[in-house]
């Protein structure tokens, strides 16, 4: 397991699948150790994948000062990533959560990007949040799976905050709910740090003016995928980040949820493949 050292001195870790050209891949959670993306659906058969833990999750060191948790703290580990790496410039995947951090490293070091990948991204360093109109209207769509009954009152409880995130919401983040999904989210919650959770998206974070402002100067082709079946962020808010950019590409993976690779390994991996060998530097 190969480490490197943020500019702070904490030792973090990355976990490196397949081969060919290398893709920096930024988890999700917020705060989740990679582990969770396995080889994001057979796309470490294209690229050499180097899945970054994030500081205090999996295998990387937790880091003396908690405050470094916070998003916008944590783009100088990317950065030093990126050096350690050897890389003049990287391609880079951030998925969910680590959309907002793939957009922050982005507008803070837009030359040392080639192509960027945000997989069904939340768009909090641009203002945009997933409501629980869009999250019910996706949920909704679902009400023929044999699951549905009992997951929705607990979905909708759990959005108007009236209780804790009930597992058998579990469903409506996948597009398709079986065994290998299940097991999946079985997973999840060893996978978590929770105190950086918290602090991931704390005050002070983002600043989407100066970030959207950033952005629209970033000439690197980026592809924004949403899931035809994701609720947070449903296809119109990822289309809302998409024209944050001025070189964007954006795709609806069909019958897909929040972990589109899970749904549909072969099309994400072949998407994905054709846009990073494809798009113009």
């Amino acid at each position: 397991m190969p480490t490197f050292t943020a500019p702070d001195g904490t030792e973090l870790a990355y976990h490196p699948q397949g081969e060919g050209a290398p893709l920096v891949v930024l988890p999700g959670g917020p705060m989740q150790a990679s582990s969770y993306l396995g080889d994001l659906g057979g796309l470490a058969a294209h690229r050499r994948l180097i899945l970054l833990d994030l500081r205090g999750t999996g295998d990387s060191a937790v880091p003396a000062d908690p405050a470094t948790y916070r998003c916008d703290r944590l783009v100088d580990d990317v950065e030093a990533l990126r050096v350690h790496l050897g890389l003049e410039r990287m391609d880079v995947l951030a998925h969910s959560a680590g959309g907002s951090l793939a957009m922050l490293h982005a507008a803070r070091h837009p030359t040392r990007v080639a192509r960027l990948v945000l997989v069904t991204a939340i768009p909090w360093a641009l203002g945009l949040r997933a409501t629980p109109e869009q999250r019910l209207a996706a949920a909704r769509a679902r009400g023929g799976e044999p699951w549905f009954a009992e997951a929705f009152p607990a979905f909708e409880d759990w959005l108007a905050g009236t209780s804790d995130f009930d597992p058998a919401c579990a469903p409506f983040f996948y597009g398709r709910w079986d065994r290998a999904a299940a097991e999946h989210v079985a997973r999840s919650d060893a996978e978590f740090n929770d105190e950086a959770h918290d602090i991931y998206g704390s005050d002070g974070a983002y600043d989407p003016p100066a970030t959207r402002a950033a952005l629209a100067e970033v000439t690197a082709p980026v592809l924004v995928l949403a899931g035809g079946f994701d609720g947070g962020p449903c296809p119109e808010l990822a289309r809302a980040a998409a024209d944050v950019f001025p070189n964007a590409e954006f795709d609806v993976q069909p019958g897909a949820g929040h972990y589109p690779w899970m749904d549909d390994g072969d099309w994400f991996a072949r998407r994905v493949a054709a846009f990073l060998d494809s798009a113009g530097t």
